[in-house]
């Protein structure tokens, strides 16, 4: 008799078990009344975007009578978005948080969950997709003052100047020239190196090769919320493709002289007065027409050109 009712005990365990795990993995299978859930994961309300607000999107499976907040990381519920609104099955929200508290005051930065609360099936869900508020731009930490010299025009002789920078959190960088930004990086780093390559913005907004003369150019940075920093200026570049040192020379007629040229260029070209030639870059060396008057010095190189005037006396 023992032994019957001791495998009747067994047999009645191993049926509660069996129901016990027929019940877990139906749980496991029973879907989320909430679908297709997208949440923005990151954002500022002090951002240069077009639409500085977190969104919150899902779908319902179920007809529900909805509620959703944001809630902090202290548990405080700190803006309501929807409050018991009916929905059918299948029914899509896209619901937007703009970081403020209803008095119109931004919450601190911090992790913030979005909550939805399900009337009809008595439930409350977490969505897992939590959201940064980050009003804080990134720091930019870059060697300066710097004055570069560039002669941008294809040579491969200063065509570029090269920076290297550091950057507080991963961002992306923004080099502006004249106030007008000509880089933006595609990915975002804490540090890198950006590349100015001697152009700038016409009118139009196009990037043409700089012409001669100075250039402050600033660096910041935007992060993943949308942060800009302040343009921090760190570099006066000097663009120069052939430069001479003086405009005007005198000198008397028939004698030496000599003018200092800038460029690139191994060796220019020159004409004076009918004659022409060949020097090496750095000081040029001529003769004065024997004849008194004005005359114009050409000097050529790169495919540019400049011009000083000799007084002859």
């Amino acid at each position: 008799m023992a032994r019957v009712l001791s495998t009747v005990v067994v047999l009645a365990l191993l049926a509660a078990t069996a129901v016990a795990f027929a019940l877990t993995e139906g749980a496991k299978l029973d879907k989320s009344p909430i679908a297709s859930t997208r949440v923005d994961p990151v954002f500022s309300p002090d951002s240069t975007a077009k639409d500085p607000v977190a969104h919150v999107r899902f779908r319902l499976r179920t007809r529900e009578r909805i509620s959703v907040w944001i809630r902090n990381s202290q548990g405080r519920d700190v803006r309501t978005l929807l409050t018991n609104r009916n929905a059918t099955r299948g029914a899509r929200f896209d619901l937007v948080w703009d970081g403020f508290s209803p008095e119109g005051i931004v919450q601190p930065d911090g992790v913030y969950e979005p909550v939805v609360k399900l009337g009809r099936s008595h439930r409350t869900i977490v969505l897992p997709s939590p959201i940064v508020l980050d009003t804080k731009p990134p720091t930019v930490t870059v060697k300066h003052p710097q004055y570069p010299l560039l002669s941008p025009d294809g040579d491969g002789r200063r065509d570029r100047f090269t920076v290297h920078y550091k950057l507080s959190e991963p961002a992306h960088a923004i080099l502006a020239v004249r106030g007008r930004r000509v880089l933006f990086t595609k990915g975002q780093k804490t540090s890198d190196e950006l590349v100015w390559d001697g152009r700038v913005k016409n009118s139009q907004g196009l990037l043409v090769r700089a012409k001669p003369g100075r250039y402050l150019l600033t660096l910041s940075a935007q992060d993943r919320a949308g942060n800009v920093s302040k343009g921090f200026p760190f570099a006066i570049a000097q663009v120069r493709y052939l430069t001479l040192a003086r405009k005007r020379v005198v000198v008397r007629s028939g004698g030496k002289f000599a003018l200092r040229v800038s460029t690139d260029a191994p060796r220019v070209q020159w004409r004076l007065h009918g004659r022409s030639g060949v020097q090496r870059s750095g000081t040029l060396h001529f003769r004065a027409p024997k004849s008194t008057g004005v005359f114009q010095l050409y000097v050529f190189a790169g495919g540019h050109a400049a011009r000083t005037t000799v007084v002859v006396i």
